[in-house]
């Protein structure tokens, strides 16, 4: 018996010892049950199941899970895991033993004990719902001037020998051993909060980063957009400047006069405005463009 109070409470235990009673096949033996009997508890599974092979000799019903239903009907609902003892309480509408399905839908919420429930000395308020930060601050200012209050004690010199008195540092070990134990509770009990604080801020994050994903893709399209307009504007004005240096050539071509006209043409008439240049037409091609 004190082999198995030391191995429950071990920080690491061994599993139990019926873990090698879940097979496949026992599971299946169990299944195959329930569905010949309804009630697989008051009939003699040897005689159900006498077409199946390696039927054990101890009830299918062991494999079933847990009650959780059966727990919640007592006043103080509790379990026992390792040596420790969890109580619950139910958050919905607890199952009746009618059926398995019940006990399945059954919600349950750990409820984590005061330090009061616990036999301890608590300093600060029992209901959550009170302000416990003057009484948590008045706790930390005592445990700071009880440790010095300690520092103290140990550099008095010792008491004599036919003193019965304890000594005073073992009064200081035991109140700061108190206020530890408070501080520690009232964090534990912050812990629910935490974390319903901790997944509210998870939430605001993951929608602040879904908002900024959603602007930046916006900017993004924004700008391919906007350079993407850019691109056609230069591809038409290099069309446009394309076809203005070819009609810039052709009327080269055409209007330059040869030899033969030349000489024909009197000395008074010779003189010919001057030709427009290219750099004229690129000037009056940005111009309008």
């Amino acid at each position: 018996m004190d082999d198995d109070e030391a191995e429950l409470r071990n920080p690491f235990p061994s599993p139990p010892s019926h873990y090698t009673k879940y097979t496949s096949h026992n599971l299946k033996l169990l299944s195959l049950l329930r569905e010949r009997v309804p009630d697989p508890s008051e009939s003699n599974q040897f005689e159900v199941l006498a077409d199946q092979t390696d039927v054990p000799d101890w009830p299918l019903t062991q494999l079933e899970k847990p009650r959780v239903d059966w727990i919640l009907e007592e006043p103080d609902a509790y379990y026992d895991v390792f040596g420790d003892r969890w109580f619950v309480r139910c958050v919905a509408l607890c199952g009746t033993r009618s059926t398995t399905s019940d006990a399945q839908s059954t919600q349950v919420k750990e409820k984590i004990p005061s330090l009061a429930e616990l036999g301890g000395n608590q300093l600060y308020p029992v209901d959550p719902g009170t302000d416990r930060r003057p009484a948590l601050l008045s706790i930390l200012r005592s445990l700071l001037v009880t440790y010095s209050s300690l520092m103290s004690s140990l550099l008095a010199p010792p008491p004599s020998a036919g003193s019965n008195s304890p000594p005073e540092w073992h009064r200081h070990v035991e109140w700061i051993t108190v206020l530890s134990q408070n501080i520690m509770a009232a964090a534990n009990d912050l812990r629910p909060m935490q974390v319903l604080l901790l997944m509210s801020m998870a939430f605001v994050n993951s929608q602040a980063r879904g908002n900024l994903e959603h602007m930046m893709r916006r900017q993004l399209e924004l700008r391919k957009s906007e350079t993407q307009a850019l691109h056609s504007k230069c591809d038409t004005l290099e069309a446009r400047l394309a076809e203005l240096q070819k009609s810039m050539q052709d009327l080269s071509a055409r209007g330059s006069p040869t030899s033969k006209d030349a000489s024909q043409i009197p000395q008074a008439k010779k003189t010919i405005p001057s030709a427009v240049t290219q750099q004229d037409v690129l000037r009056w091609a940005e111009d309008i463009g």
